[in-house]
């Protein structure tokens, strides 16, 4: 179920199975009583959908069955299903070929990155999207071509999908446009998540996508939360017929749709309402340092002392547990710098100007020893130890982060490898008033909204993403960040921050009322809960 990242030949094919209670599910929420569909699995595995349809005894007319491992296919081939036909083949190659169209579509594909595809079934994934109207990108995932290229072999007049996806599917980038293709493709669409994991082993949160199409206008969608797998057996599947919420084409996230239809609408509103900017139209926000290898170019001060490193160590921070407030000044990384913190970055020139009598050099061919030159970023460059892009930021973005998203003024003026986002105060903006606009239940609650949850309870933004953010912003605003760097220093519940810089950020300064505000911080508490929970 994870991500593939190794080439191993279980990976190589997606080879992680349904749990039972699931399949079941979607075979008895997508048959719903009919007696005659033909029905499609696009990627069978040893048959996991298959034993469900024959233990539970469901009517059917066809069942057709798809598989590209060949031992696997012949597992399901012995499952004894009446007009059964199992396929051993690539779906891709399948789809782009066949003639056949169905009334019912389920499964859970593989979850295989471009590059372990081979060259064929790279080109037969491109022909899907291109018959869909889409454009296939290398950052393409197999779960996403195997739901467009479903949704094709679909009967003209309606026609549904049941797949067990991984929950990016709600927000990572690459598929933005596979969200667009569903949201007009289909005319309901169910979601169904879990509090708990529900694939053992595997750090892998997935949901239910489960969409329906058909001859209306309407394009509505609805979110569910289970506690775990052994709540579909209780759940209803005629809830799932009338999907309330309208989709909104417009938005880049289906996170969205975990909130209710007033905290939907408040949030597609107080922009405009309130005249409520973006981070974005104060600041740029960059990635940080990319070095190669943090391991080699970020050091504590025992190797700058070992190797004789002095003038080429810049001051840095790089992760944020070494960051406790929303300042970060010189005080604090000399803190940092006498632990055992790695609280140098190592800034080499190019090798025709390096001293070649001093630590550098042996530096230098310590980390070759270790064939940090021979990596992906290392190795493009003419000095592979000569890192670029060496700016310092105004102010510091949290990437990855837990209990709440960060923005911190860099006054310690340290760089930051790509742990941390950069960011670069516009022209006429108040670095101080910025960063203390952002602390208010608002922009927590859009951040929540605009990035992505991962295992662990981690909330990570990408530079746009953290530039679509709301902020409030107001001048008078730099009056209450001493009182914020205070309370956050002193490790204050979060809570009882917002519950003063509320008052005055979106009450006094943009005219919220207490319901807005309520609504706001009820939004954020509602999301990051939600992500913490998967942290436990």
């Amino acid at each position: 179920m994870n991500l593939i990242t190794e080439a191993s030949a279980e990976k190589l094919r997606g080879g992680f199975y349904t749990p039972k209670p699931i399949a079941e599910f979607i075979l008895r929420w997508g048959i719903n009583g009919s007696e005659d569909f033909d029905i499609l699995e696009p990627s069978c595995g040893n048959g996991v959908f298959l034993e469900q349809l024959e233990k539970h005894k469901l009517k059917y007319n066809s069942i057709t069955a798809v598989e590209f491992d060949e031992k696997e296919s012949a597992k399901a081939e012995k499952i004894n299903l009446k007009n059964k036909q199992i396929i051993n083949a690539d779906f891709h190659n399948y789809c782009n070929n066949t003639l056949q169209r169905f009334d019912l579509i389920v499964g859970n594909p593989p979850y295989i990155r471009y590059q372990f595809f081979d060259r064929l079934q790279k080109v037969e994934a491109e022909d899907i999207f291109i018959k869909a109207g889409l454009t296939y990108s290398k950052l393409t995932n197999a779960w996403v071509s195997f739901v467009v290229g479903s949704s094709l072999l679909l009967k003209a007049r309606g026609g549904r999908i049941g797949f067990v996806l991984p929950a990016e599917v709600l927000q990572v980038s690459y598929a933005l446009q596979l969200r667009n293709f569903l949201a007009h493709f289909y005319n309901k669409i169910n979601i169904i998540s879990f509090e708990k994991l529900v694939f053992p082993d595997i750090q892998q949160e997935v949901v239910l996508l489960l969409c329906e199409k058909n001859e209306s206008k309407n394009h509505n969608i609805e979110h569910i939360e289970l506690k775990d797998a052994s709540g579909l057996q209780k759940l209803d599947v005629s809830i799932l017929k009338s999907p309330q919420k309208k989709i909104d084409f417009k938005s880049n996230k289906w996170t969205f749709y975990f909130l209710d239809q007033e905290e939907i609408d408040f949030l597609e509103n107080i922009a405009t309402k309130r005249n409520i900017p973006t981070l974005g139209k104060f600041a740029n926000v960059e990635v940080g340092i990319t070095t190669g290898s943090n391991d080699f170019f970020t050091v504590p001060l025992t190797t700058i002392e070992e190797y004789g490193l002095q003038d080429y160590a810049r001051p840095m921070v790089g992760r944020s547990v070494q960051v406790n407030s929303v300042i970060f000044t010189e005080k604090d990384w000399e803190s940092n710098k006498f632990s055992k913190a790695k609280a140098h970055l190592l800034v080499f020139p190019e090798r025709k100007n390096l001293n070649m009598k001093n630590g550098a050099m042996k530096y230098i061919a310590y980390g070759e020893s270790k064939e940090i030159h021979k990596g992906y970023k290392t190795g493009i460059r003419n000095d592979w130890f000569v890192v670029p892009s060496i700016k310092i930021s105004d102010a510091l973005f949290i990437r990855r982060n837990n209990l709440y998203p960060r923005l911190i003024i860099n006054e310690a003026e340290a760089y930051t490898t790509d742990t941390m986002h950069r960011v670069f105060v516009k022209r006429g903006t108040d670095i101080k008033a910025l960063t203390a606009s952002y602390y208010n239940s608002l922009s927590l609650a859009f951040t929540e909204v605009s990035g992505r949850s991962h295992g662990g309870g981690v909330l990570e933004l990408m530079p746009n993403e953290a530039e679509r953010v709301l902020l409030p912003y107001h001048k008078d605003n730099a009056l209450l960040l001493p009182e914020i760097d205070k309370l956050i220093r002193a490790k204050t519940n979060i809570g009882e921050v917002l519950k003063i810089t509320n008052q005055i950020i979106l009450k006094e300064h943009f005219g919220l009322t207490q319901n807005e505000i309520k609504l706001a911080h009820g939004i954020w508490e509602k999301l990051s809960s939600r992500r913490l929970n998967r942290g436990k």
